[in-house]
Formats: C-alpha cells, sequence, structure tokens
C-alpha cells in the first residue's frame, strides 16, 4: 500500500473500532519511512474534527463514542495523505460512513487531501445514495484490491 501513497509528507489515519479495517500496519510503516502520522481529534458535532500528529506507542486519549485520539493539546496538521474508515462502499468511490459527517467536513476543508478508504471487499455495494455534502473519495483499498477510478 505505501507504494500507491509513497511521498505523502503527513499520512492522517484513525484508531479502528469494532471491525474497521486497521490502518496500524501502514501507519506504522509510513513513520519508519519518514513520514508525519496523524489521527483525528474529535471534541463535540459542532466543531470539525481535527487531525493532530502522533508517533505509533504513543498515549491515545478516550474521545467520544468509542474514538482513541491524541491529547487535545497535540500538534494540529494539514494530511496530504487521509485513510478513512468506513462501513460501506461503491465502485463510484462514494463512501457510507457512521454517519456524524466528520469525516466528510474535515475533507470538506482540505480538498487538496488524497481521500483512501480502507475496507474489506464485502463492504461494497453496487451503489451508494449520496448526499449534496458527501465528498468521494479517490481510492479504495480493501485485502483483494486497489479500486481507483478507471
Amino acid at each position: 500500500m505505501l507504494s500507491r501513497i509513497g511521498g505523502c509528507r503527513i499520512l492522517a489515519g484513525y484508531v479502528a473500532i469494532g471491525h474497521e479495517c486497521d490502518p496500524t500496519p501502514i501507519l506504522s510503516a509510513a513513520a519508519s519511512a519518514g513520514a508525519t502520522i496523524a489521527l483525528p481529534h474529535v471534541t463535540d458535532p459542532a466543531q470539525p474534527m481535527r487531525f493532530l500528529t502522533w508517533r505509533p506507542g504513543d498515549p491515545l486519549a478516550a474521545g467520544p463514542g468509542a474514538l482513541l485520539q491524541p491529547a487535545a493539546d497535540g500538534e494540529a496538521v494539514e494530511p496530504d495523505v487521509i485513510l478513512l474508515p468506513l462501513i460501506g462502499f461503491d465502485r463510484g468511490l462514494h463512501r457510507l460512513g457512521q454517519g456524524a459527517g466528520y469525516y466528510d467536513r474535515a475533507c470538506a476543508l482540505l480538498p487538496d487531501a488524497r481521500r483512501i478508504g480502507l475496507a474489506w471487499n464485502v463492504q461494497e455495494w453496487p451503489a451508494l445514495p449520496g448526499d449534496s455534502w458527501d465528498v468521494p473519495l479517490h481510492a479504495v483499498a480493501t485485502q483483494r484490491e486497489w479500486i481507483e477510478p478507471s
């Protein structure tokens, strides 16, 4: 996967919750290759999600829901690649998330960041409905394939 996102300076990931694809191996490899790693930090639904620097092994704090995140006083950064968790996706690179819109709002504020969904192949749908505020992905990586627009 690093060959697909090589050259990124700041890679944002997440701490997997439940059955989400775990990006830890990707984040660790990117950190070893010299990339700055960031994780989402959420305070409340009215505030945009921020990406704060984090190094593999650094402590994490409990956030809303089951979110584990860097401490609030961490350094905020603008990632050039964002790995996104999802519930479902389609070949049009539409993403179905948890429904709170945190990633859509954050990605709208970072339009130049490359957005890559991490999914299990069984999360693929023939087509997903979209809303005007949905921000599409640039690619989806599953355990079986890399999906980009043709």
